[in-house]
């Protein structure tokens, strides 16, 4: 059995709980006192939780959350499981990259979003290694997609497993019930002290929403925090990355209940339920990085960039974490009220180096081939 702290703390759960094992945990805590020296912050009040070394395969937060919905899907009796969302989605390449090595094939379902270099390559990673790629001409034509794949691929003879973008259901929240779970098991045994507010990406919702979930469950359960008094559940912040309504204060909190009272059915414990209410609490939305919107990068993303960069925290991109951070030093400025913790999400390891391949639709070759040429003129010493 895997060790997880979910099973640990309940394990009722792991008999219950359908899990293929991708990743590698716990993920490390660390200081960051280059970077509290870059912002004037004092020492010891930033922390990382490293989750962008969840996998040597590809890592990120995808992984926790595939550990689930790849159970559930062997268990349902998949045979195919597609990723859904942007044309640049980390979900995607996660997919591609893990299905396989659970006996699993893999394909996409993605929409176009604006170009950038990490966009481009995550898509060329994806296309490459798919067993079917399905090119949507807007988001809008994503649920049409999604059922239009299901029902071909049945045809086809597959039995396919459909997840939802960022795979953003109760089931692939609960790999963040377990994330925070592990980090308050961390917290216990003194490798950080407890935050008084944790920062993250809010994309699809998925993450934020478990953790959210596990953070309550592990006061109830009283490890790491309490409800009240001054080990009490820090607050969570999550950065918004995804436009309004998808990172709404009342969808996320809606979905962190929903994911809490899976958890209480599979542990048999209805105590363990929190309502949408009361984890509603805890959480706070902070949309002041967005920019344009999602896929577009910022100055002040740009300048997040730069500061880890030269200061060694982990690496950024434009599109989540670049923006999750900028809100997490603005935050560092604003607040002094305890130790802040930055939930890195990106994965440390590159997707794969790969070329379109030749039976790629024409709206995909045209965005490749757009998206390509400002990548050029982007790229630093770049001739106008």
């Amino acid at each position: 059995m895997a060790v997880r702290a979910l099973f640990e703390l309940l394990p009722p759960l792991a008999e219950r709980v359908h899990l293929s094992l991708l990743g590698q945990f716990p993920t490390p805590v660390e200081a960051l006192p280059a970077i509290e020296a870059a912002v004037g912050a004092r020492a010891g009040s930033l922390y990382v939780k490293r989750d962008d070394l969840s996998s040597p395969i590809y890592g990120g937060n995808k992984v926790r959350t595939l550990e689930l919905l790849f159970g559930a899907a062997i268990e349902a009796g998949a045979t195919h499981v597609f990723s859904t969302g942007a044309f640049g989605s980390n979900h995607a390449v996660a997919t591609i990259m893990h299905a396989p090595r659970v006996g699993l094939g893999a394909g996409v379902v993605l929409y176009p979003q604006p170009p950038s270099a990490e966009a481009l390559e995550n898509l060329r990673a994806s296309a490459a290694r798919a067993v079917r790629f399905v090119a949507l001409p807007h988001w809008s034509a994503l649920p049409f997609g999604m059922l239009h794949t299901h029902r071909s691929e049945l045809r086809r003879g597959h039995r396919p497993f459909v997840m939802v973008p960022g795979g953003a259901t109760p089931e692939g929240a609960l790999g963040y019930v377990n994330a925070a779970l592990e980090l308050a098991v961390q917290i216990e045994h003194g490798a950080l002290p407890r935050p008084a507010r944790v920062v993250v990406a809010g994309g699809s919702g998925c993450t934020t929403a478990g953790l959210l979930a596990g953070f309550a469950l592990a006061a109830r359960l009283g490890v790491g925090f309490s409800e009240s008094g001054p080990n009490r559940v820090p607050e969570l912040v999550s950065v918004r990355v995804t436009p309004w309504p998808v990172t709404s204060r009342l969808r996320l909190s809606r979905l962190a209940a929903a994911t809490s009272r899976l958890v209480s059915t599979l542990a048999g414990d209805g105590a363990l339920g929190a309502s949408a209410e009361s984890l509603a609490r805890r959480l706070r939305i902070d949309p002041r990085f967005l920019g344009k919107g999602y896929g577009y990068a910022t100055r002040e993303g740009t300048e997040a960039m730069e500061l880890f960069r030269r200061a060694g925290g982990p690496e950024l991109e434009p599109t989540y974490s670049a923006k999750a951070v900028a809100g997490l030093l603005r935050s560092l400025r604003e607040r002094d009220d305890g130790p802040v913790l930055y939930w890195a999400t990106r994965s440390a390891v590159p997707p794969p180096l790969a070329n379109l391949p030749g039976a790629a639709s024409p709206g995909v070759v045209r965005w490749v081939n757009r998206t390509t040429r400002l990548v050029e003129v982007e790229r630093p010493g770049a001739q106008p």
